[in-house]
């Protein structure tokens, strides 16, 4: 958006050149008046005012007015209303005779009503009502241009002439004269709403069910130590300010202690927070250190823990995934639906290990409650029946003038949980500015009562569903709202299983709005195609390694986890942090990988037609590895052929110590001269390769002449030695035949002896695979 502006800004029109050159003017005004003196300066003034018109507030916006805090936001009849603000003075002119006073208007119709009030701009003496009365007002004599001054009215809820039970308009105005106005007229005002329901109501209350969400971004990277407790390894350690007094979470788990409300975790925070209480590391650059919040992550996981005993608990599935960027992006990449199922799967497991309490794993919330029929099939795909929506998506049709019950059966034994828009998104603005805060907390309850009021003959329920991580100042305006609830005048409190069984009212829309009415600023922040391609690659890279490893369950948690995380819907807005985590997954698991390698391995000769060839395998990985093959491939097998003794789908078994390494040996035979290019690979045993292929040549040396002539000799020896023994038998045969040589030694009495068949010039050594003894050296 801000290239796009900058492009329109370089292609202005006259009109936009002119502004332009208007606020150069404005902002140059005071330098050229400095500069310039008499007359000069003067005509300089005057031409900067003549191009600035007065932008200065006039009317009923000459004053600001806030609304710090109003107590009680129901009151009854016997209370005083007490109302604490400021007013300020935003106009160039002071103000005299001021006063503050309270007005209030007539009953308003309905949630209509309410909206239309709180959009209204201006002072309307027809709709703002009379000042209650001179008694109850704070005087001014003077507030002059930018002057604030505080103000607190008291005025008895008796002198406030409420009428029948409903929502009044109530308005802080501040009246006063100005030099160019010299009459008393309202320069300030800012309404509020003021619920009026003194005792129960005559009638069914409308039942309250508040989710309470309890999430945070990634913080956990896939790294783990290699010692036996796999210290985790945090991307950073932000997460520890909000677990910290006063922090985000703190403020969450602190509040809704209190509160009836439901708690939705994604228990991927849980394992988060579980890994803080132990040893953990920290990334620092390119190294990491270690982590020191160990206490504020038991404290904050003790005190979550004693909070939900009792209590509804509803689980995520595990890293909160976005469900619209599966049902719109990951369908296209197969396998991406699996990831759901088992983040389901693990969800229960963890809240249940950590928390010590059995939650319900029943239900799936799609980002804002908006939904489409492919989101709805995603979300249910992994078992959930209750699909968390949002009144602003399953919008009503058929004209109903009341606000029907959440839960809407929409097919399939899928029940929608409708939330109410209005009440849901009613605190997302900067409620750590009291004024804020205080308004929120006001049309909160006054949209609930007249909720209620539609038709008090109906018990209807009605859910909220605010944003994912509310900040502090959002959770402690949240919990003043369901604090104001507590006497139950108009609403009673039930837990979100309870409002998706809820009997459901047969005159509400059940229709899912079709993929077109999806939110075109949701689909945006959608994860794209790529990142699902992304997590199916690092799963293709984790499914080939997982088999080699004797300890498997060592790295498929962690990555399992990781990639989890990656489709969290808390990367929504932060693209580029999902880019850069999903690559940090892939690199970090390809070098795991790749610590089960082929030593390269320099050129080998053979002097001779048979020979042992030894290739090396190193696994500098802490675990023992197995189930791979190593296999050699001559580029021309017909000149060189390799065999092993051991031959495992034509390869040599590799079976490697944590550490170690291993000299796998394969008996090779020539048959002709010259270098041959040889390819050593390692396999899993159902043959897919693993990691990259190492090459190396084998020369294979001619015969020489010498070889020939030592052969040639060696044979010569061995005629001449047999045509002499044939000769010294034939002659001591002659002499027993004669008689001679009797007692006599016989020449030659050594015994003959046969020579052994010579040996090949290069001995095959055993091909058999050693054992894991070989130890890496560092």
């Amino acid at each position: 958006m801000a290239e796009a502006a900058d492009s329109q800004g370089r292609g202005s029109s006259p009109a936009r050149r002119w502004l332009r050159r208007t606020a150069v003017l404005l902002v140059g005004a005071p330098l050229i008046a400095g500069l310039l003196s008499g007359t000069d300066a003067g005509t300089a003034a005057h031409a900067t005012a003549a191009a600035a018109p007065d932008k200065a507030p006039t009317g009923s916006r000459t004053v600001q007015v806030t609304l710090d805090s109003m107590s009680p936001s129901a009151p009854v009849k016997s209370d005083t209303l007490t109302i604490s603000g400021t007013v300020t003075n935003a106009g160039k002119q002071a103000v005299t005779s001021a006063h503050v006073g309270l007005r209030v208007g007539q009953r308003l119709n309905g949630r209509t009503g309410i909206d239309d009030a709180s959009q209204r701009s201006g002072f309307s003496s027809t709709l703002d009502g009379a000042e209650v009365g001179d008694k109850y007002t704070v005087k001014f004599p003077k507030l002059a241009p930018g002057i604030s001054r505080d103000f607190t009215l008291s005025v008895p809820v008796s002198k406030l002439g409420l009428g029948g039970d409903g929502v009044y308009p109530l308005a802080v105005s501040l009246s006063g004269q100005t030099s160019s106005q010299q009459y008393d007229q309202v320069l300030g005002i800012q309404r509020t709403f003021l619920p009026w329901q003194p005792e129960a109501v005559d009638g069914k209350k409308s039942q309250l069910t508040y989710m309470w969400p309890l999430m945070s971004s990634t913080h956990l990277t896939a790294q783990t130590g290699s010692d036996e407790q796999q210290t985790p390894v945090f991307a950073d350690d932000a997460l520890a300010a909000e677990l910290a007094p006063g922090g985000r979470l703190e403020r969450m788990v602190s509040l809704g202690d209190q509160l009836p409300v439901t708690w939705v975790i994604d228990p991927d925070l849980l394992a988060t927070v579980d890994a803080m209480t132990r040893n953990y590391r920290v990334k620092s650059g390119d190294t990491d250190v270690p982590g020191t919040n160990q206490d504020v992550a038991k404290q904050w996981l003790g005190e979550l823990e004693d909070a939900v005993q009792g209590q509804k608990v509803i689980a995520l599935p595990f890293a909160d995934p976005d469900l619209a960027s599966l049902a719109h992006r990951g369908k296209e990449v197969s396998g991406s639906l699996s990831h759901l199922q088992g983040a389901t799967e693990v969800a229960e497991k963890t809240v249940e290990t950590i928390l010590h309490v059995t939650p319900s794993v029943d239900f799936a919330w799609p980002v804002q409650g908006a939904v489409d029929p492919s989101i709805v099939d995603v979300a249910t795909s992994a078992g959930a029946h209750n699909v968390i929506a949002r009144s602003d998506s399953l919008r009503e049709t058929g004209g109903l003038t009341y606000s029907p019950s959440a839960a809407r059966p929409i097919g399939g034994g899928t029940t929608a949980v409708v939330s109410d828009a209005r009440l849901s998104t009613a605190f997302e603005g900067d409620m750590s500015r009291a004024g804020n805060a205080t308004l929120a907390v006001q049309e909160f309850l006054a949209q609930s009562l007249a909720i209620t009021l539609q038709d008090t003959e109906k018990q209807r329920s009605v859910v909220v569903a605010p944003q994912r991580m509310p900040s502090a100042g959002q959770a402690q305006t949240m919990a003043s709202a369901i604090h104001a609830l507590s006497a139950q005048r108009w609403t009673q409190p039930l837990d979100l299983s309870a409002a998706a069984t809820a009997k459901p009212d047969a005159h509400a829309t059940s229709r899912v709005p079709g993929s077109s009415a999806y939110p075109g600023s949701l689909r945006r922040q959608e994860l794209p195609v790529q990142a699902f391609q992304d997590m199916k690659s690092t799963q293709g890279t984790l499914d080939k390694f997982k088999v080699v490893l004797t300890a498997p369950d060592r790295v498929v948690t962690p990555f399992g986890n990781a990639i989890n995380r990656e489709m969290s819907t808390s990367w929504r807005g932060d693209r580029e942090g999902a880019v850069i985590y999903r690559a940090g997954v892939q690199s970090y698991l390809d070098g795991l990988t790749g610590e089960v390698r082929l030593i390269q391995k320099s050129t080998a000769t053979m002097s001779g037609r048979s020979a042992t060839l030894a290739v090396t395998v190193q696994n500098q990985l802490v675990q023992p590895v197995g189930n791979l093959v190593l296999r050699l491939e001559p580029s021309n097998p017909s000149r060189l052929k390799v065999t092993t003794n051991e031959a495992e789908n034509g390869g040599q078994p590799v079976k490697i110590d944590g550490g170690h390494s291993q000299s796998v040996k394969f008996t090779a035979t020539a048959n002709a001269n010259g270098p041959v290019q040889v390819t050593a690979r390692l396999y899993t045993q159902d043959g897919t390769p693993y990691g990259d292929p190492m090459e190396f040549t084998v020369k294979v040396s001619e015969i020489t002449p010498t070889v020939m002539l030592v052969i040639a000799g060696g044979v010569l020896l061995l005629v001449l030695a047999g045509i002499r023994m044939y000769t010294q038998r034939k002659r001591s045969t002659a002499r027993k035949e004669t008689g001679e040589g009797n007692g006599a030694e016989a020449d030659g009495g050594d015994d003959p002896e046969q020579p052994s068949d010579p040996t090949p010039d290069t001995g095959p050594e055993s091909g058999a695979s050693p054992g894991t003894g070989e130890k890496v050296e560092h």
